[in-house]
């Protein structure tokens, strides 16, 4: 049965699917950061995980390192590097809003707008670890291509 699965998750639509889900969602994700970044510098202040001298920094690189990983994905160029980056980035996304959970801080995730407020943290902390899925996908692929070039050297 796991058999099965994995020779499912490995093929080429599902990983183009994934790629296309995983890519999507990080573009859209980037436009309003990149059109509101002294928006998206609140929100990242808000967190209280970061130095202040370095949150201008991360609202003005983070939504154009989104945007192109996102893209390059969907294009299908650079994709081990680009599903690295966007799942890292959900990794550090999973543990900072962990982290805030733990402190019972209100805040913005930030994800899509500056209009999260209110939303649910349990509930942002669900999705992005269901967005950490595409990414597990493409790297099984990725593994199982790996493995089979070097039993053919």
């Amino acid at each position: 049965m796991r058999n099965k699965i994995m020779k499912f998750l490995r093929k080429s639509y599902i990983q183009f699917i994934a790629r296309l889900i995983l890519g999507s969602i990080f573009i859209y994700a980037s436009f309003h950061k990149i059109a509101n970044p002294l928006e998206f510098a609140e929100i990242i202040n808000n967190y209280k995980l970061f130095p202040e001298f370095s949150i201008n920094f991360f609202a003005i690189i983070l939504p154009w390192v989104e945007l192109i990983a996102g893209l390059l994905l969907i294009l299908g160029k650079y994709i081990k590097g680009s599903t690295a980056i966007l799942s890292t980035l959900l990794i550090i996304f999973i543990i900072a809003i962990s982290i805030n959970i733990i402190r019972g801080l209100d805040f913005d995730c930030g994800c899509f707008t500056s209009s999260g407020k209110g939303s649910n943290p349990y509930s942002l902390l669900f999705r992005d670890i269901l967005l950490l899925l595409p990414g597990i996908i493409i790297f099984l692929k990725m593994n199982k291509d790996v493995s089979n070039s070097q039993q053919n050297d």
